[in-house]
């Protein structure tokens, strides 16, 4: 399975301490550089600049090699990168949360799952409790709508 990721599921995934379930649910992940450079900002939670100046074997770094179309350039560089990368190597899966490169990727017929969806299945696989990373997922940040929560909770 190829799966690619934008910059902000991995780094809440290490923010709140559950980043070892992408290799147990995918095997292999592979990123932009553009993604890896984005984690390794001076802005970035020390915790990950750590993790990508030493990346474990599971995250593969990839350059994309398709050229950006307009509808792309509205997307931060993470994302738009994730997106092309995804079409270059006919990935599976593609992590994307941001609601505009979503909207995009599936308009492209590219498989897209969010944070919340990963976390769900690692849920589901016995991985992790999701209430309880639901909480840390609010603690580090991470906006959603606390209905949407309420609802992947009852349907777990």
């Amino acid at each position: 399975m190829i799966v690619v990721s934008d910059t902000s599921g991995i780094c809440y995934l290490l923010l709140i301490n559950q980043i070892e379930i992408l290799p147990v649910l995918y095997n292999f992940v592979t990123i932009p550089q553009t993604v890896a450079d984005e984690l390794s900002a001076s802005s970035s939670p020390p915790i990950v600049i750590n993790w990508i100046t030493n990346p474990p074997d599971w995250l593969q770094i990839q350059v994309s090699e398709i050229v950006p179309t307009i509808e792309l350039e509205k997307l931060d560089p993470g994302e738009r990168e994730a997106i092309l990368l995804a079409e270059q190597l006919k990935a599976d899966l593609v992590i994307l949360d941001d609601k505009a490169a979503r909207r995009i990727a599936m308009e492209r017929g590219l498989r897209i799952i969010g944070l919340l969806g990963i976390l769900k299945d690692a849920a589901r696989s016995g991985l992790l409790d999701l209430e309880t990373s639901f909480a840390q997922l609010r603690e580090v940040g991470f906006w959603v709508a606390p209905s949407l929560l309420e609802q992947l909770l009852t349907e777990e």
